[in-house]
Order: structure tokens, then C-alpha cells, then sequence
């Protein structure tokens, strides 16, 4: 059996993955897309419009994810997101072509897909293997992190560089970082056993149970992908919280890079669901507070919250749904994700054009508060149905 050092080494790849192929790739986008606003002609429903495609290919990934079970072949892809990452990052930089812009986000979109998805499952499907817990907490702070990176980066580079250097900037870090990322994951193991001898079986849900948690899942990526893409343009364009957008954007990052690990430790004292509900129920609040109190306070409160929730989320819900698929844990993983990645891609756009119709972005928060509380219901729903599971198997012996 490996030691705790393969472990953490494994884990230490994985974190730095999701910070170039998330953090970078994807998300750098977000306090970037103030000054490309300014600076590089970007309009409002363009910059929504960008954010719907970078989902659509975060989407496209999510299926192939979903279709795949070779793990062999999950690798391979995973190593090649790790390039596109860094190609979609520099293409940002070197064009003002809408349609070429829209082409690499497009493929960033992939990238973030390779890295949350079969990176995550290459690394739950090596835990299981090796006799480890099945928890991605760790893994998943890489997300966090990398939301702080980009923020703090682009706040960093604002006052030397203009847009386009950003993003060539960011570009050579990632550059850097894909080494680490490459080199730590070990090659899959094939076999359908153990380390320690035992058979990894797939256990799945009731077909009911999946459907709820499908449709649970987009309300969470429709919750999430609204602050997540104009959080920035929000915050700035409040009465009195000018120039506090990317630094809430860091804030938020901070807030996700520890939080996936703390509800690993809340869901096995109080289980999966209730900490899914209890989730769901703070990130709401989280995402409704900059605009019913845009104060300074609420508008980090907000941030806290939303980054307290939102990975934690991601993390909880891919960690369950791999759990159900030890053999091939992307499977699920990559089904529930087609529904948070529609979320992605309407939410967005809507957004946008509610945004140009307004001029301000609060229409869209006001949206995604409701789609929010109605996933809380249904998260509460699953509850209820998974105790009432409970009981007929207890009643009849199973």
C-alpha cells in the first residue's frame, strides 16, 4: 500500500490541476472581465455571451465524461486538457475577434470538464483502489485556490499590464503549473480489485433518486454560475462598493479553498444530504445579500458564504455520485454535471440580456436566489425519500 506521502502527492497534483484548468483557464475570466469591458471592446450581453459558450464546452466535456469508461483513455484526456488550458488562456491574449474568443472559451470549457471531472475521478477511483477514504475535499480545495489566484493575479497585474498581457501572463504560469499536475498522477490501474484484494462493485441509486438530484444539481449550477461569472461586475457597480469586486471574487476563493475539506467532516458526522441541504440553504442567502444590503459588510458576508458553499457543493455531490460508481466514477459524476453545465449555459446568457435591458446585473441574482431555493426543496425532498428507503428496506429485510 502506498504511504501517506504517494497520497499527498497524488492529492498536491490534483489540487494545482484544478487551479490551472479551473482556476486560469476558466475563471480567470471573471475579475478580467471588468477591464476587457473597458479596455478591449467587450460588451455586456458579449461578455455574457462568452460565459454561456465557456459553459456550453464545460457542457460538451461533461458528456464525453459521461460516455467514457475507459479509464486509460480518461487519462489521455486529462493530460490533454492540461495543454488546452494553456492554449485557451494564451489564445485570449493574442486576438479581439469575438468568434475567436468564443472559440477558446469554448475549449477552456473542455479543459475544466478534464480537470473536475475525469481528474477528479482518476484521483477518487486511486483512493478507493488504495484504501483510502473516498473523499475529494482536498482535491477540490484546488478550485478555491484557484479562484484566489486568479483574483489576486489580475488585481496584481491591473496596475502594470492591460488585458491582453493578463492573459499572457496567466498563460505562463499555467505553463508552469502543468508540469507538477502531469507528473503526479500516476496511470491508471485497470483491474477491478483493490489493493488490499477487495472487488470494486457499482452500486447505484434508484432511478427516482437520480432524476431529483439531477434536477437539484442545476438549481446548485444556476445558484453558482451567476456570482461566479459577474460577481466582479456586480459588486462594482453597486451604490458605494466600486473597486471592491475582485477583491470579493479573492475573498470567495479563500472561502472555497478550505471549505470543501470542513464539509467532508460535516457530512460524515450529519451525513451527505443534510449537508448538502445546509449548504444549499447558506449559499442562497450568500448569493441575495450584496443586493438586499449592498454595503461593504454584506457584499464580503455574501462572498464568504457563496465561497463557503459553492465547492463544498461540487464536492459533496461528485463525491456521492462516484461513491455509487467505484469502478468508473466519472460515469455519474459526468451525468450530473450535463445538468449543472445546462444551468451554466442558459443562466448565463439570460443574465446578460437581462443586464443590458436593466443595466445592472441584480436581475440576475434576484433569479438565481429563486432557481436556489427551489433545488433546497428538492435536496429536502431526497431526504425524505432517502429515509423512506431506509425504512422499507428495514421493513423487509434487505
Amino acid at each position: 500500500m502506498p504511504d501517506q506521502a504517494d497520497r499527498l502527492k497524488v492529492l498536491a497534483g490534483g489540487v494545482i490541476s484544478l487551479i490551472l484548468m479551473l482556476g486560469i483557464a476558466r475563471f480567470a475570466y471573471t475579475p478580467l472581465l471588468p477591464i476587457m469591458l473597458e479596455q478591449a471592446g467587450l460588451g455586456l450581453s458579449e461578455g455574457g455571451w462568452l460565459t454561456a459558450v465557456n459553459y456550453l464546452g464545460y457542457l460538451c466535456g461533461a458528456i464525453t465524461a459521461s460516455l467514457i469508461s475507459d479509464l486509460v483513455l480518461k487519462d489521455r484526456l486529462y493530460r490533454i486538457g492540461l495543454v488546452v488550458a494553456i492554449v485557451s488562456t494564451l489564445g485570449m491574449g493574442l486576438t479581439e475577434n469575438i468568434w475567436l474568443w468564443s472559440f477558446y472559451r469554448f475549449i477552456a470549457g473542455l479543459s475544466s470538464a478534464a480537470g473536475l471531472l475525469l481528474g477528479s475521478g482518476l484521483i477518487l477511483n486511486w483512493l478507493i483502489r488504495h484504501g483510502y477514504r473516498s473523499e475529494l475535499g482536498i482535491h477540490f480545495s484546488g478550485v478555491g485556490l484557484g479562484i484566489a489566484f486568479g483574483a489576486i493575479a489580475v488585481e496584481l497585474m491591473r496596475h502594470h499590464l492591460d488585458w491582453r498581457d493578463q492573459w499572457l501572463m496567466l498563460s505562463l504560469m499555467g505553463s508552469l503549473m502543468a508540469i507538477p499536475a502531469w507528473a503526479w498522477l500516476p496511470p491508471p490501474d485497470t483491474s477491478q480489485v483493490t489493493h488490499s484484494g477487495e472487488v470494486m462493485v457499482d452500486a447505484p441509486p434508484s432511478r427516482r433518486f437520480q432524476q431529483i438530484f439531477m434536477a437539484a444539481y442545476f438549481c446548485a449550477g444556476a445558484g453558482y454560475v451567476v456570482s461566479a461569472t459577474f460577481i466582479v461586475a456586480i459588486i462594482d457597480e453597486l451604490p458605494g462598493l466600486s473597486g471592491l469586486g475582485a477583491w470579493s471574487f479573492f475573498i470567495l476563493g479563500l472561502a472555497a479553498a478550505p471549505a470543501s475539506i470542513l464539509w467532508d467532516l460535516v457530512a460524515r458526522r450529519i451525513g451527505d444530504l443534510n449537508a448538502l441541504l445546509i449548504a444549499f440553504l447558506l449559499q442562497t442567502i450568500g448569493i441575495l445579500l450584496p443586493v438586499l444590503d449592498p454595503s461593504p459588510m454584506m457584499a464580503i458576508t455574501g462572498a464568504l458564504l457563496y465561497g463557503g458553499t459553492t465547492i463544498g457543493i461540487v464536492s459533496l455531490v461528485l463525491t456521492m455520485a462516484g461513491r455509487y460508481y467505484p469502478t468508473r466514477p466519472a460515469k455519474m459524476m459526468g451525468k450530473m454535471t450535463i445538468s449543472y453545465g445546462i444551468a451554466q449555459i442558459v443562466i448565463p446568457a439570460i443574465t446578460g440580456l437581462l443586464a443590458e435591458r436593466s443595466g445592472s446585473y441584480s436581475d440576475g441574482l434576484y433569479l438565481a436566489t429563486a432557481i436556489m431555493t427551489v433545488g433546497t426543496l428538492l435536496i429536502f425532498s431526497l431526504r425524505l425519500l432517502e429515509t423512506k428507503q431506509t425504512t422499507v428496506k428495514i421493513d423487509t429485510g434487505h
